[in-house]
């Protein structure tokens, strides 16, 4: 036996994907990446279209406006993907694929028809509604990976899941410099109807995973009761607080990132084209960096655990973000130097693929659903009172960057209270 041969053999081999685990994926994946293309559309479009629908509201387009005006959308937005939390029950019962093509379908419904609105009301209430599915498409996704794949493989099927929600930013910045700039805002809303199309296709061609057609599913209580059990609560309350930290920090990562960038390229001297065009390349530099974070993180995880790789993804980001918005956004014509910085707060911006692999190994397949829906929808509600503060802190201090510095805080918070997590390295998922 030569070398390579003995080598060959002594290599592990990983379980092969069957068709159907294959094609499921792809509809998660799809359904995931267009999720992130509509999170980001609005912001990368919420200037020009508050700046065409506060007058139409009776509101005077100032900065002040457009920013209030923005933060409320956004936390109207932030409040209907915590209402996803009621998609969990409904999967637990039904089945993920069923569900999944729901919450695919109302986002890219209700993501459409902000095409059409008329003030900002009709706006809030479509990106109100447009959140409820987005919400839910994560944890059915995530579910999904979780269940169907096998469990060799599962961990980096999360991370490559986690990919698709940043590719989503990639796209849209695509659209945003092509679509965008030539067509205005409300045909980059129009392209958030191109989901509808995976929806249909998840319901028609991906069966369920065998582990939720075979789990046993007690009537007599209910999955959302069920984990805050005494077997669950601890580490429901725990992943509740720890996405939390990761959702706050999120308004750094990416929300306010286009409108920072449009900020200092106007303060330049470049026209209103040319900073549309720098908010989208910043906006694919920061999604290359968080693709490549989502894909280091299951084999760190894997090497070093769950909450010392979070830890580090966590630290991570409370430096990148004193360092983007509270140092770089303030450099003398630093624009370059600012979207530089975006690699690296995008990087680590990658702990959310943590969560797409954590999650389903803390709970069994019959609450599983639930328990990843609530846990990352329950957050939301108070991202959306920071988004308030964040918003006022904008207002009264004249700037952007040191109220989004500060965010920084909430993942210093976060360092504290990951010890108090399960460790589930080298567990097989529950049954």
């Amino acid at each position: 036996m030569n070398q390579s041969t003995y080598d060959a053999q002594a290599l592990p081999r990983r379980t092969p994907l069957n068709s159907d685990q294959i094609r499921g994926f792809w509809a998660a994946w799809f359904g995931w990446t267009l999720d992130g293309m509509d999170s980001i559309i609005y912001a990368l479009v919420m200037v020009p279209a508050l700046t065409e629908l506060l007058p139409k509201s009776g509101i005077t387009v100032t900065p002040g406006h457009i920013g209030l005006a923005g933060s409320i959308l956004f936390a109207l937005f932030l409040v209907g993907w915590g209402l996803s939390f009621i998609w969990g029950p409904i999967a637990d019962r039904y089945g993920r694929t069923r569900v999944l093509a729901a919450t695919i379908f109302g986002y890219a419904l209700f993501t459409g028809l902000a095409a059409m609105s008329q003030n900002v009301w009709e706006l809030g209430i479509f990106r109100l509604l447009a959140g409820i599915g987005i919400g839910g498409e994560w944890a059915l996704a995530g579910t999904y990976v979780a269940e169907a794949w096998p469990e060799d493989r599962r961990k980096m099927g999360a991370g490559y899941l986690q990919t698709g929600y940043y590719a989503g930013f990639f796209i849209a910045a695509a659209l945003n410099f092509t679509v965008g700039a030539h067509y205005g805002w409300r045909a980059m809303f129009l392209c958030g109807l191109f989901p509808v199309v995976v929806s249909i296709y998840a319901m028609l061609k991906v069966r369920e995973p065998e582990k939720w057609e075979h789990a046993s599913r007690p009537v007599q209580r209910s999955p959302l009761s069920e984990i805050f059990s005494a077997e669950y609560r601890r580490r429901t309350l725990v992943n509740s607080v720890l996405l939390t930290v990761a959702i706050i920090g999120l308004w750094a990562g990416a929300v306010y990132e286009p409108a920072a960038i449009i900020q200092r390229a106007l303060h330049q001297g470049m026209t209103h084209i040319q900073a549309v065009h720098m908010a989208s390349i910043g906006t694919g530099i920061l999604s290359i960096g968080t693709i490549l974070g989502c894909l280091a993180l299951p084999v760190l995880a894997e090497r070093f655990g769950r909450r010392s790789t979070l830890s580090l993804y966590f630290l991570g980001m409370a430096v990148c973000i004193v360092v983007s918005f509270g140092w770089a956004f303030y450099v003398p014509n630093g624009l370059d130097v600012f979207i530089a910085t975006l690699f690296f707060l995008g990087f680590f911006g990658g702990n959310f693929a943590m969560f797409s692999l954590w999650l389903p190994e803390q709970y069994e397949t019959r609450v599983r659903a639930t328990a990843f829906a609530f846990n990352t929808s329950i957050g939301r509600f108070l991202g959306a009172v920071v988004n308030f503060v964040l918003a006022a802190a904008v207002s009264t201090m004249g700037t952007l960057g040191t109220p989004v510095a500060w965010t920084a805080l909430a993942f210093v918070a976060g360092l504290l209270v990951i010890p108090f997590a399960v460790e589930t390295r080298g567990q097989a998922l529950p049954g």
